[in-house]
């Protein structure tokens, strides 16, 4: 039932994003994705959408959500996340706040709270985040950085690495997460197309979980580079985090 329930949120969510677009910006979307954890594989979808609202010349407010269906020979799952950032901007060129984030897993709800901030150079977007997460008496930190490219406002390369340390009952678990990614916008269009790799490899167990991502997204509010420095790309680019944390 909780799965349920923040599935329909985050859905809602998404869905209702494009009809706010006088008075925000951001995107909506859905992907399939494929994993292989060393053999072990599945396919499944996602749905995405972000919002960003400025409530003041400084101050801006993001929402973001994802409903994640998966699919393998061992059975279905659906899972769901979302999560509300506060930022305030320092100039042109610089971003900060905080944020909180709750998903589902296994049909319990995990919540995250984090910093993070985006430095805007003439053609890239520097992002760091670093988060904790109470994992049902696990305690969970992530920190990662993610550098994109803007080849031109319409088209994104970027890639990321996260470093995620679970500590339970005084031992530690790492994992690295590395990915790399790219979006086109269509010109004078609202429509992109995405793709991206990811890598996540846990310490001591000697595995290695693959992730492959195509998909697209309906963009309101500008191209892909303004919606970037508008707040609307937080939570998403972030190699590692928003599978694993859903911020």
């Amino acid at each position: 039932m909780k799965t349920v329930f923040l599935a329909s949120v985050a859905a809602a969510t998404l869905i209702a994003a494009p009809a706010f677009a006088q008075d925000a910006v951001g995107s909506a979307g859905i992907g399939y994705v494929h994993n292989d954890a060393d053999g072990f594989k599945s396919d499944g979808a996602v749905l995405d959408g972000v919002g960003a609202f400025k409530v003041s010349p400084e101050w801006t407010v993001t929402l973001n959500g994802a409903v994640n269906y998966s699919d393998s020979d061992i059975g279905d799952d659906t899972t769901a996340a979302a999560a509300v950032h506060a930022t305030r901007t320092f100039g042109s060129d610089l971003r900060a706040g905080g944020f909180v984030g709750v998903t589902d897993l296994g049909g319990e709800n995990y919540f995250s709270v984090g910093g993070e901030v985006q430095k805007y150079l003439a053609s890239a977007t520097l992002t760091g985040v670093v988060a904790y997460t109470d994992l049902d008496g696990a305690d969970v930190w992530t920190f990662g950085g993610d550098a994109a490219y803007y080849v031109n406002p319409s088209l994104r390369l970027n890639a990321g690495v996260s470093y995620n340390n679970v500590s339970v009952n005084s031992n530690d678990a790492d994992a690295w997460n590395y990915g790399a990614g790219a979006e086109y916008q269509f010109a004078n269009s609202p429509f992109s197309v995405y793709g991206s790799y990811q890598r996540t490899s846990i310490s001591d167990t000697d595995l290695d979980v693959d992730t492959f991502m195509i998909g697209a997204r309906y963009n309101f509010g500008g191209t892909l580079q303004s919606l970037d420095r508008a707040g609307a790309n937080l939570g998403r680019t972030l190699a590692g985090v928003p599978a694993i944390r859903g911020f």
